[in-house]
């Protein structure tokens, strides 16, 4: 549906959010929402989300607003979390082991079901019943168990060979945290989080902020000298 409509990306990036805004609506057992009173919880407005949910069929209706259980499960449906993904971390340093002992996954409809690493002192480890096995075996894993997605936690230096690899044994999806870019057959999603990326951009921020607040101090002191 998204790729015939040919739905912003930006739209996309969004709808995790309503979910997530939506999950928690249900665990107060909030059952209706209008857009307004869901734009003042999320910092969107009410237009921007209507626009967004229609790309879609809309899911409201008018005078009554949105079904929250309703809305919260299509828009799981159109993350494709029904499909309930096989995954594995290849690089399990500390951040691989960060996100594999995160339990939120699996809830979402993910299941992490092996870890890989060429250190001899992690292999054998095992975090939350799945144990490390040498990268060496993972290519048989991944075509026997079928798995889906790779979570790239690993040195830069090997990324992209692996990668490749990957993509060659079927995986339909890499999930990169290595700050480096792939470049994999389109049969092949990647999502590159580069954390340094996300610093940077914060400290851009911070600093247009200060920009910002520097230039209103400055009017401001003109203002009263000018009074």
């Amino acid at each position: 549906m998204t790729e015939e409509r040919k739905i912003s990306m930006n739209v996309i990036r969004r709808l995790p959010r309503y979910y997530r805004y939506l999950g928690e609506l249900l665990q107060k057992g909030v059952t209706k929402i209008s857009s307004r009173e869901l734009s003042e919880k999320m910092n969107v407005t009410a237009s921007q989300i209507r626009q967004d949910l229609n790309n879609f069929g809309g899911f409201g209706q008018q005078g009554y607003g949105y079904n929250v259980e309703y809305l919260h499960t299509e828009i799981g449906k159109i993350l494709g979390l029904h499909q309930n993904y096989k995954m594995i971390i290849v690089g399990v340093g500390n951040l691989g082991q960060a996100i594999a002992n995160s339990t939120s996954f699996s809830k979402r409809g993910f299941k992490l079901i092996g870890l890989f690493d060429v250190n001899p002192r992690l292999i054998g480890m095992s975090i939350h019943g799945v144990e490390v096995q040498d990268i060496d075996k993972m290519e048989q894993f991944v075509k026997e168990n079928e798995v889906e997605i790779a979570i790239l936690t690993m040195p830069k230096t090997r990324v992209k060979e692996t990668a490749e690899s990957l993509a060659k044994w079927g995986i339909k999806g890499l999930w990169n945290f290595s700050p480096v870019d792939l470049f994999v057959p389109d049969t092949v999603q990647v999502e590159n989080v580069h954390l340094s990326h996300s610093l940077m951009t914060l400290a851009y921020k911070i600093n247009e902020a200060e920009v910002e607040r520097e230039k209103k101090d400055k009017s401001e002191s003109i203002g009263q000298i000018e009074e």
